[in-house]
């Protein structure tokens, strides 16, 4: 007799419990979904449901990836952000809800110094650099959203990523979201692209920022993730303090960075903004908890401008 929608739920939930899964529910629900082709709410409208035996073996192959801590978006391929579904796999960083945050303020940013004042043509667009972009969540997000509002063709939109891998992941994603044309992938480290790029309005990065230390602490599906995205080094910072050594040469005038960081990281980044960019103002936003999580670093010309 097959089994239903609500047997496959139990199981599934119970198995992820003992495995240690802190949304034990939600990943049943995901995985059984994925499977029946269905979002979560129509699997729970129907726990009495028949599963056929191919179905239900294709969700006990999962079940058993789930178990091994294996994290839900690799397995069914797809994570959503901003309300866009991206593809993701073991070449990229897991998008984050914490990081739209980082997209709602650059896109702020971005649209208040467009609206400001009439670009005349022929002049250089405002440009967007996503430094580390990996899946190209947040790049692809920005473009997304400056089309929606008209500024795109007003707007050069650059990304780039030390791994190979992980642009190819993002050229994939652009494709997917009808951004492709819109959006310059380059390699490289920080600041060191192929080929160079000039002075930017906007910088947006979410460069790893995790202690190495806090890593073996983490949930087990994040050592799926690629630990180049994830080691900030000994207290997180290693690349953010390369990055402000490099912020004057890479802004424009009245250019601006944003960063991720962690919640508790404002004040050494405070110290370490002090220390490379003497003059130079430190402001954050917070996240829907509250918590600190865009840092906004300005030139000195930028304060008390309120931007």
């Amino acid at each position: 007799m097959p089994r239903t929608v609500a047997e496959l739920l139990r199981d599934a939930t119970e198995r992820f419990r003992a495995s240690g899964s802190e949304s034990a529910r939600l990943d049943a629900e995901l995985l059984l979904g994925y499977v029946l082709g269905l979002d979560r709410s129509s699997v729970l409208a129907h726990p009495d449901a028949p599963v056929s035996d191919g179905q239900a073996q294709h969700v006990e192959a999962l079940v058993e990836r789930r178990e091994t801590g294996e994290p839900v978006a690799y397995i069914r391929g797809t994570k959503e952000f901003r309300s866009l579904v991206f593809m993701v796999d073991e070449r990229v960083l897991i998008p984050r809800p914490d990081t739209e945050r980082l997209v709602d303020v650059a896109f702020e940013r971005a649209r208040d110094r467009l609206a400001a004042a009439a670009r005349p043509a022929g002049s250089a667009p405002f440009s967007i650099w996503d430094m580390g972009t990996g899946s190209g969540a947040i790049c692809i997000s920005l473009a997304v959203l400056l089309r929606q509002g008209g500024y795109l063709p007003y707007v050069r939109l650059l990304a780039s990523d030390v791994s190979p891998l992980a642009l190819g992941a993002a050229l994939e994603n652009a494709v997917a979201h009808g951004v492709a044309d819109a959006i310059e992938l380059r390699p490289g480290s920080l600041f060191s692209v192929e080929p160079a790029l000039g002075p930017v309005d906007l910088l947006v990065a979410n460069l790893p920022y995790i202690p190495t230390d806090a890593l073996a602490g983490l949930p087990i599906a994040v050592t799926f993730e690629p630990r180049l995205a994830l080691d900030g080094g000994p207290d997180g910072l290693t690349l953010i303090r390369r990055l402000l050594v490099g912020l004057p040469a890479a802004l424009a005038p009245g250019g601006q960075a944003l960063l991720e960081i962690g919640s508790d990281q404002v004040e050494r980044l405070a110290s370490a903004v002090e220390e490379a960019l003497p003059g130079w103002t430190l402001k954050t936003h917070a996240d829907l908890s509250g918590r600190p999580r865009v840092a906004q670093i300005d030139p000195p010309h930028e304060a008390g401008s309120g931007r």
